[in-house]
């Protein structure tokens, strides 16, 4: 078996990684069996693509003409609906706060895997690899803190314990507020052209329900190098986001890939542009005009990759409702929707989704 060394910092991904191997009877002595297994969970990529692109400045100053903002609704509703991804500028998180976010990130991830593990750091907060996994294919080369925005925003002891780590807790609260104000108003600019006529100031007003700055989360993410293949590994494995909306800064580095008509595409890193994503509770408020796509992270070889999400999610206890009757879902609420995806991963390792909530 290879023996890959890490420092104190990493998390022992290669660990789980072989001990899956031998649980399946593929490891030998010389690694071959491991490189085979990673390369055969890598689907082939069609190519490196740039998903729909969409200044939306006016809508983020407030400064366009109607003619403006009618017009980056029309792409903003047309790119959820055949792709379930695009890319924004002009988005208004400002391009220095998100260098400071990276290099935070980075100092954060650099601490030895004990403290990140047992320190009670960012509430307990961080993950790495998929405890539920039970094949090589299951299983994440990543590592995260999940943080709920809730103690973020907040300070005392309901406070998030960021430690020492003060220009993290810093920088923390302004990414988070800067990408839930973006996310408020593109939500709000789809639900608008979603909902039915007389429906529209209503959706524009107060959709998402339930959604505030003590419900969404902020993900900062780590891919470590994967020496396991080549070819690479699954960085996350495919799946689709359980929330409304998902705002993503991703470094250089590359390995987003999302399914675009059954295939497999590599997403382009643009410098500057952050990524926004459907998810499940869109799909089914927007009665399936919305599309929350399948998509995955694949590592590199030799690099390491950093991004930072947020998750734009209601209460638990938020009834997802839709934009019109009837609906092809049944009314759940986020709190159900949850915990059904937390039981299907447990059975079965896998995430079924709304297909579990259709009439």
């Amino acid at each position: 078996m290879p023996s890959f060394a890490g420092s104190a910092a990493e998390p022992p991904l290669a660990d789980s990684y072989y001990a899956l191997l031998r649980r399946y009877g593929l490891d030998n002595d010389d690694g071959d069996d491991a490189a085979d297994t990673a390369a055969a969970a890598v689907q082939p990529v069609v190519a490196e693509c740039e998903l729909p692109m969409i200044d939306v400045g006016c809508l983020t100053t407030r400064g366009g003409s109607e003619e403006e903002v009618a017009a980056c609704a029309a792409a903003i509703a047309r790119a959820a609906e055949e792709w379930g991804f695009f890319q924004v500028r002009n988005h208004g998180v400002a391009p220095e706060l998100l260098d400071a976010m990276r290099r935070e990130q980075a100092r954060l991830f650099r601490l030895p895997f004990e403290d990140k593990c047992r320190g009670g750091l960012l509430n307990d907060s961080y993950r790495w690899g998929t405890p539920t996994a039970t094949s090589p294919g299951q299983l994440s080369w990543s590592e995260a803190f999940h943080v709920p925005l809730a103690g973020v925003s907040s300070g005392g002891s309901g406070g998030c314990n960021f430690g020492d780590l003060t220009a993290l807790r810093d920088v923390t609260r302004e990414v988070a507020g800067a990408m839930s104000k973006l996310a408020g108003t593109l939500a709000r600019v789809l639900a608008e052209a979603a909902a039915l006529p007389d429906r529209r100031d209503a959706a524009e007003e107060r959709f998402p329900e339930g959604c505030d700055e003590t419900t969404c989360f902020l993900r900062l993410n780590r891919y470590p190098a994967c020496p396991v293949s080549p070819d690479g590994a699954f960085g996350l494995v495919p799946h689709t986001d359980s929330d409304f909306l998902t705002v993503l800064c991703q470094d250089h580095v590359g390995g987003l890939q999302l399914m675009k008509g059954a295939r497999w595409v590599a997403v382009k890193p643009i410098p500057g542009a952050l990524i926004v994503n459907i998810g499940d509770l869109f799909q089914a408020w927007s009665n399936n005009r919305y599309k929350s796509v399948e998509h995955k992270v694949m590592t590199n070889a030799t690099t390491e990759r950093y991004s930072v999400a947020y998750f734009l999610c209601p209460s638990y206890d938020s009834p997802i409702g839709t934009c019109q009757e009837p609906s092809p879902y049944r009314t759940f609420t986020f709190g159900e929707y949850r915990s059904k995806v937390q039981e299907d991963v447990k059975k079965t390792g896998k995430k079924i989704g709304l297909p579990n909530f259709l009439v």
